[in-house]
């Protein structure tokens, strides 16, 4: 049985976004696949959640431990990083509470492997090799620094593109280093193990998708959706998700409500900034807080995922094809993902193509429905969580005795 210790930079339950939803998936089907799992997660101030929310048979089979941090950014710890040589992404992740915790934990255990959820916890890996033989991995949400690659090419304001592109350049200096300490990559999409190769990376790679429990989204309901809605989903705070609810409304959703006047356009994700509830298209509906994220996706007709930066996996559209709904995105927000276009989902690089795409799948019931059924049918074949993780433990398998 494999003994893994799994890290986090967030705290993992509820899974109410994309890296919560990938940590607390991944957790699951470790324990499913029978490995002997430890958890242990930094509970942020923006993120935090109750240890108390927790499920007591998950917190028990994942040996689950949290330490509260304050991780949020100001301008006074902004300013004073530009006296350091370290990206104040990554800084604000390294605490003395947070060693102190995972020295215990490695003293007190012998792990085969350490999974890193993220770049963020390759602070922590000259402390993992001081006190442990362990494997270590890093499990990549993302290619870091590509995110703000195309963030700072769409930035306007000269002072941020300048202090980000800074920033940036020590992310790219650090995720170059962690890449070379540990002893493999696990992107989760085939697209950011490519773009690891191109890095110069030689380290094993293993690509493995974010899976979810296709049968708790598939269930029989008997929730009906209300006509002619269009919606977005997702974390309000993330800047690409900002910048893809903008862009759709000004240059698509006029053109969708001439053509439909009955639409509507919903916008709901945690954080979500106040400009935007002071936006004055007509049948625009912005929600903060989403109770129950099932019924909010049965009860919509339309996704719409417009994103124009990012890396990774959305972990979104792996949701809402296993829901079954009929979704619009560009390719970046789909990257990662095995999609036949026009067949499981639609893809629109431009505005008249995702304006055009999104009206005919309001207006011809037939089409949408087929790519929904489809969609649910591509999601069972490619997103089983067990058998997604089943898979990468038969990679660490071979690195344990290769």
């Amino acid at each position: 049985m494999i003994k893994l210790l799994q890290i986090c930079n967030k705290a993992p339950y509820p899974a109410n976004d994309g890296s919560s939803i990938a940590i607390y998936n991944m957790a699951k089907g470790l324990i499913e696949n029978d490995v002997e799992l430890h958890l242990l997660t930094i509970n942020t101030k923006k993120h935090f959640k109750a240890d108390s929310l927790v499920p007591q048979e998950f917190k028990t089979r994942s040996h689950y431990v949290s330490v509260y941090r304050n991780t949020n950014t100001s301008i006074g710890g902004a300013l004073l990083n530009l006296f350091s040589s370290q990206s104040y992404f990554v800084s604000r992740f390294l605490f003395r509470e947070f060693e102190q915790q995972l020295i215990a934990t490695l003293k007190n255990n012998r792990f085969d492997i350490v999974q890193l959820e993220g770049l963020f916890m390759g602070v922590y890996i000259h402390t993992i090799k001081k006190y442990s033989s362990a494997k270590i991995v890093l499990r990549a949400h993302n290619v870091e620094h590509f995110i703000w690659n195309r963030h700072i090419a769409n930035e306007k304001r000269k002072l941020r593109k300048m202090y980000l592109s800074l920033q940036n350049t020590r992310l790219k200096r650090f995720e170059m280093k962690v890449l070379s300490e540990v002893d493999a990559v696990v992107p989760i999409t085939v697209t950011d193990l490519k773009a690891f190769t191109d890095l110069g990376c030689n380290k094993l790679l293993f690509s493995c998708i974010t899976g979810v429990d296709i049968k708790e989204y598939q269930e029989k309901t008997t929730v009906n959706e209300k006509p002619k809605t269009i919606f977005y989903f997702g974390s309000m705070d993330w800047l690409p998700n900002q910048e893809a609810v903008t862009w759709f409304l000004e240059n698509c959703w006029d053109k969708v409500h001439e053509a439909i006047p009955e639409a509507r356009f919903i916008v709901a994700g945690r954080g979500m900034p106040l400009e935007f509830f002071h936006i004055t298209k007509p049948n625009v509906l912005i929600i903060e807080n989403v109770e129950n994220g099932k019924l909010f996706y049965r009860q919509h007709q339309l996704m719409i995922v417009p994103l124009w930066s990012g890396s990774g996996l959305r972990i979104k559209i792996i949701e809402g094809m296993a829901y079954g709904k009929a979704i619009v995105s560009t390719s970046i927000g789909a990257e990662g993902i095995n999609y036949t276009h026009g067949k499981n989902i639609c893809i629109a690089d431009n505005a008249t193509d995702f304006t055009k795409a999104v009206i005919e799948l309001l207006s011809d019931n037939l089409k949408r429905e087929e790519i929904s059924k489809n969609a649910a049918e591509f999601s069972s074949q490619e997103f089983d969580n067990s058998k997604v993780v089943s898979s990468l433990i038969r990679f660490y398998n071979s690195l344990l005795n290769g």
